[in-house]
């Protein structure tokens, strides 16, 4: 593991100094291990490794090649991380939400146009105001999304997205058992989009807390 550990670090020097850019094909294989004084088997397995977290592409028969190195694309291993959660550390995730997406929903306020306002809602116009409790919490991951999305940050719109599976079960599971949570969660997503609509970022921020607070408050009282 110590080898390969060093052929990863080789490979992210090359990268952070310029000499690999996104997009550009790895030298062969016989080429770069030589002249980064590596084994070929412990530059396979560094490749691989990095391939994992969308930091080269493995292309068969063409060669290997440094992806675009996109926040997306790479907070993507975070993704894969979250889904190993235990049910203990919901409550975590959910901190961090609070912590992240009001602020990014701040952001939004000065940044969403009118045509992305009238989209979100229609999408709340068309769940209309006694929906399932798993539409419901489909229409929240998307209502969210859109605006973090509006916050013109990839990094962050990334994060939440990551973050946002862990407590997709809690938030169906509160719809379920606490009485008024659907009829709360819709008023607080029409008060979310009013404030983006009267451009006021620290109302909207303030809204976006309340709203992930309560699922939070909920779930810390039944636990």
């Amino acid at each position: 593991m110590a080898v390969t550990d060093e052929a990863i670090e080789k490979i992210k020097g090359m990268i952070v100094s310029g000499a690999l850019r996104p997009g550009d094909r790895l030298p062969k294989e016989s080429e770069l291990a030589a002249e980064l004084g590596l084994s070929r088997n412990s530059l396979r397995e560094a490749v691989r490794a990095l391939s994992l977290i969308r930091i080269l592409d493995v292309r068969q028969g063409d060669g290997t090649y440094v992806t675009s190195l996109d926040p997306q694309l790479l907070l993507e291993a975070l993704s894969f991380v979250v889904d190993f959660h235990r049910d203990d550390t919901v409550l975590e995730f959910l901190a961090v939400r609070r912590i992240l997406e009001p602020a990014a929903t701040a952001m939004a306020a000065s940044r969403i146009s009118e045509q992305q306002l009238d989209a979100l809602t229609n999408q709340l116009d068309k769940l209309g105001t006694d929906p399932s409790v798993e539409e419901l919490v489909a229409c929240d991951l998307e209502f969210h999304r859109g605006i973090v999305q509006s916050s013109g940050n990839s990094v962050l719109c990334s994060l939440l997205d990551g973050l946002s599976g862990p407590t997709t079960r809690a938030r169906i599971w509160r719809g379920l058992t606490q009485e008024d949570a659907v009829r709360r969660t819709l008023h607080e997503h029409r008060a979310i989009l009013a404030a983006l609509r009267d451009r006021d970022a620290e109302a909207a921020r303030s809204w976006a807390t309340v709203h992930i607070a309560s699922v939070e408050q909920w779930l810390r009282s039944t636990l």
